[in-house]
């Protein structure tokens, strides 16, 4: 039955209190089941009547079940054919009518249903927006030209493809002309109302999608509807570089107006051209280096203008990045100038800048660190400067060096006025000691070596770092942050003077100075020598860690509220890294560790609002999983038990593809033994297939199954809960790609724990699924690991199994199937394992196959022949012994896409098994099975190297049978 309106809208309302949003994102998921729910949300969010937010909430459920809806790996339609035509029809029209807030949604929306559509299945579009341009109705353009930005903004990041350029060519076929016609009627328009502050405004926004227009449209190539038109479109975009109207100004320092985002938007529009286009640009680039200068030497240090500030001086970067206008800037006197008028009023700390440390201490931390995204006037002028380094190092460390000793001695004259001059200073040579790119892991690798990092830093910064008083907060940060920046540059004897004062300001009161050394203190204890051992190891940590943890978890806890909690992810990073910088010595105070951790999941599960907070907050479980659960495996079980059980009783979505990754590590901590009665309670909910329907749950769900299948298999078969499990197997299958890998984690955990007799039955439908899935064009790496999983059973004769066993249930599927797949996916796949494990299993596999096979001994004679061929070649390389991986590998988490998929987690990812551990020299093995099979053979084995191998592969394999 489908839904009526009347109930959506009160679930939709509902959604926006609080109180009641768990239940009615149920009852949403519920609803949209059921036909033309897609349809019923437009007509919410097209109703006039309705309140905007619940318009607007309808919009938002609109946009995240067409994300989940639209088509299905393959590409086609989930929804009814009616309904998506309807959704194409009405979606433009609408969003032209809608207010800006619903806009924003349904752009996002249309980006994408574009992304599967656009444009061979929607090859309509683009003459719709161009039939519903106007030469002077503002508000529709707006929305028209909303669309087609949220469409084509998606070609500036993507790679050069001929499909990526014919579609292009499509849309600038028809989309070019009246884009250019557009421009010159909104030039127009702006000036016939200038006085007209509305309809100016208006006009202007519809100016601000064509400057993001016209930068889509270039982002791959230089369009020649452009080329052709390029003097008049770069003189107008000129005019409006410089346009000034007092109509347009705000009256807040705060908000930028429209004018400053036309203006933002056309400087990043130059340094596109600038980058990309520097032969056709050619010329007309001066006018803009002279108004872009112009701009940075008069405009107002308002926040306002922060974005304006920051794309001109991208603009004037990439100016100087090419050789041609970097002669412009070799002198010392235009030096000067540019680092007097427009770099020392960009770096130099402002009203709003001390306002936000005070108020907003954990944005101004984002915003400030090394690598954050924020378009900071401080940034945009610090890569300003480090490009003209580039090019004239000893001019600018001379020129710069003049104001950075200029202002350390307006300091050391009067410290307690003077501060924000030290701050410039310190900020000044930052910039200019930097080289190259400062990465996340080390920091500045390399330095400019005019100057000495270190003895700048002990006779200018260290004494901030070490007093308890009488330190402006913002110096005690520049202290921490110089340590920070320069990590690399230290030695291990100069960390061990520097690394106490450091940990000491996490007793800080000031928010931002025991945030900023709990970041330095993390990144000191990630950082490695060239030799790849970390500076700081287990054993200089241990002594102070419990002190560390304690002092860091009382600044997490500092505010029990959820939101509050989870606010600072920095403070949680550093518990991670002291975790596993620490490993086993966590014993002694496992318990006050996990106290505080299962107390934080409590808190922290009612509201998750931070992703890279409990990402590192799991993290720090997951560690404390690996090094304390080998040695007391009950009481992690038996405490952590009731935290996690709880996360899944309450659908706390987010956390649960981490609780599912810690469950399985606990078991896989004690792989011996009956399970727990908290364990057996999980079987049944895990095998429900509706918690397989997140696609984020899979790989964590496969994880933990295939840990709970070997300690439990005797239950599993008493319980039939075979066929469930292999259904799940079925359905990883199915899904591609994406789920099909993590099927072969499932099927092995069933076929190595199992006896054969209770999986006998299923295996032709087991092997049914896989041939036909090799059938249909699989990648490389299904192959491998279905080859993988070949090997594992050809090797189990000795549990029934074996290559004989395979051969027989794969001439049940289908008589004469097993050869092809055999000799073009077996062997050749064989050869192409990478992991030691694996390589080892396959030479089991092949030597027992040589050994024991019936049917390679009599029906596949020179079948024989090539697998010993096979074995060989696997040994000129023989896999050594894996020795235990004890390195936690980083991941920067800010490459790691939250909220949506699956998060690993690191600290305890999931150790290789190795099927046979007591085998250790291959080769030796090899020989030594083949010898013992030839003596229990009389003979035969010997006879079928004489008859079956080549001269040259019987004097190699003789030699390891010796």
């Amino acid at each position: 039955m489908a839904s009526d309106m009347g109930t959506l809208v009160q679930l939709l309302e509902a959604t926006l209190d609080h109180r009641q949003h768990k239940q009615a994102e149920i009852a949403l998921k519920t609803e949209e089941k059921k036909p033309e729910f897609s349809l019923l949300l437009l007509n919410i969010v097209a109703s006039g009547s309705l309140p905007l937010n619940t318009r607007l909430s309808g919009a938002l459920c609109f946009k995240n079940f067409i994300k989940f809806n639209w088509v299905d790996e393959e590409g086609t339609y989930k929804l009814a054919e009616n309904e998506v035509m309807t959704i194409k029809k009405e979606l433009i029209g609408l969003m032209i009518s809608v207010p800006p807030s619903i806009q924003a949604q349904l752009g996002e929306t249309i980006s994408v249903i574009a992304d599967s559509d656009f444009w061979t299945r929607w090859d309509t579009l683009v003459d719709d927006l161009v039939s519903r341009l106007t030469l002077d109705n503002a508000k529709v353009n707006i929305g028209v030209l909303e669309v087609a930005h949220s469409i084509f903004k998606r070609w500036r990041p993507l790679f050069a493809s001929d499909d990526l350029y014919t579609e292009i060519n499509h849309v600038l076929s028809k989309f070019g002309e009246p884009y250019i016609q557009l421009l010159a009627s909104t030039d127009r328009q702006i000036e016939a109302n200038k006085n007209n502050r509305e309809a100016l405004i208006q006009h202007v926004e519809v100016m601000n999608l064509l400057v993001k227009l016209f930068y889509d449209l270039s982002s791959q190539d230089l369009p020649p509807i452009f080329e052709d038109n390029l003097g008049d479109v770069t003189t107008l975009l000129h005019k409006y570089l410089t346009y000034e109207n007092p109509l347009l100004a705000t009256d807040d320092d705060s908000e930028s107006g429209p004018l400053e985002f036309v203006k933002a938007g056309i400087c990043e529009v130059m340094t596109l051209y600038m980058h990309k286009y520097e032969d056709a640009f050619g010329d007309l680039c001066k006018p803009f280096i002279t108004s872009a200068w112009s701009l940075l030497t008069t405009i107002g240090p308002e926040t306002k203008f922060d974005i304006l500030v920051s794309k001109a001086l991208h603009f004037l970067t990439a100016v100087a990045g090419l050789d041609r206008h970097a002669q412009n800037f070799n002198n010392e006197e235009i030096l000067g100038q540019v680092v007097e008028k427009v770099i020392l009023p960009n770096v130099s700390l402002r009203g709003s800048d001390i306002e936000q440390f005070e108020d907003e201490p954990i944005e101004y931390i984002r915003r400030d660190l090394e690598g954050s995204d924020a378009d900071t006037r401080r940034r945009a002028a610090t890569d300003f400067l480090r490009k003209l380094l580039e090019k004239f190092e000893r001019l600018v460390t001379d020129v710069v060096g003049r104001y950075i000793t200029h202002y350390l001695a307006a300091f050391t004259r009067d410290p307690s006025s003077e501060w924000k001059s030290k701050d410039t200073a310190v900020y000044l040579f930052s910039a200019i000691a930097a080289k190259g790119v400062i990465t996340a892991t080390h920091g500045v690798k390399t330095t400019n070596t005019l100057v000495d990092v270190v003895d700048f830093f002990q006779n200018n910064i260290a004494n901030h770092l070490i007093a308890d008083t009488g330190v402006e907060p913002i110096l005690k940060v520049d202290a921490i942050k110089f340590l920070y920046t320069f990590r690399s540059q230290l030695t291990k004897t100069q960390w061990s003077a520097a690394f106490p004062p450091l940990v000491k300001n996490l007793a800080s009161s000031n928010y931002v100075v025991y945030t900023y050394a709990s970041i330095a203190v993390e990144r000191v204890l990630f950082l490695t020598n060239d030799s790849g051992e970390h500076i700081f190891g287990k054993d200089e940590v241990t002594p102070f860690a419990k002190d560390l943890l304690e002092l860091l978890f009382q600044l997490i806890e500092k505010d029990p509220a959820p939101e509050k909690i989870q606010e600072n992810e920095f403070l949680m990073r550093c518990v991670m890294r002291v975790l596993i910088v620490i490993k086993d010595s966590i014993l002694p105070i496992t318990n006050i560790v996990l106290q505080h951790l299962i107390s934080i999941t409590d808190i922290i599960g009612r509201n998750p609002s931070n992703p890279r907070f409990y990402y590192y907050h799991f993290e720090s479980l997951g560690a404390l999983v690996r090094y304390a659960a080998p040695s007391q495996p009950e009481k992690l079980e038996n405490d952590l038990y009731p935290p996690f059980a709880g996360i899944l009783q309450n659908d706390v979505q987010e956390f649960m593809p981490y609780v599912f990754q810690l469950f399985a590590a606990l078991l896989e901590a004690r792989p011996h033994g009956p399970l727990s009665e908290f364990y057996k309670a999980l079987v049944a909910p895990v095998l429900m297939p509706s918690l397989w329907e997140s696609r984020g749950n899979v790989p964590a769900l496969a994880r933990l199954l295939s840990s709970i299948i070997p300690r439990s298999a005797a239950d599993i078969v008493a319980n039939n809960q075979v066929e469930p499990i292999l259904g799940i197997f079925q359905k990883l299958m199915s899904g591609k790609a994406r789920t099909e890998l993590y099927g072969f984690d499932v099927l092995e955990a069933v076929v190595t724990s199992c006896e054969v007799s209770a999986i006998q039955q299923y295996f032709p439908t087991i092997l049914t699924i896989i041939f036909t899935r090799l059938n249909n064009n699989a990648p490389e790496k299904f192959k491998q690991r279905f080859v993988r999983f070949y090997h594992l059973v050809a090797s189990r004769d000795q549990s029934g199994l074996g290559a004989d066993f395979f051969i027989q249930n794969s001439d049940t599927v289908q008589d004469g199937v097993y050869v092809p797949i055999y000799l073009t996916i077996i062997l050749p796949s064989t050869q192409q394992l990478a992991r030691p494990l694996e390589r080892k299993l396959a030479v089991i596999s092949l030597t027992k196959t040589l050994a024991d096979s019936q049917a390679f001994a009599v029906k596949y004679v020179k079948g024989w022949g090539k697998t010993c061929e096979a074995l060989l070649k696997l040994l000129e390389n023989p896999p050594m012994p894996v020795t235990a991986d004890d390195v936690v590998v980083d991941v920067d988490v800010d490459d790691l896409s939250f909220g949506v998929g699956f998060t690993a987690l690191n600290t305890c990812k999931k150790i290789p098994r190795d099927e046979w551990p007591e085998v250790t020299d291959v080769k030796l093995w090899v020989g030594s099975y083949l010898k013992g099979a030839d003596a229990r053979q009389a003979g035969a084995i010997a006879g079928y190297v004489n008859e079956r191998l080549s001269p040259e592969a019987k004097v190699v394999l003789v030699s390891y049978m010796r």
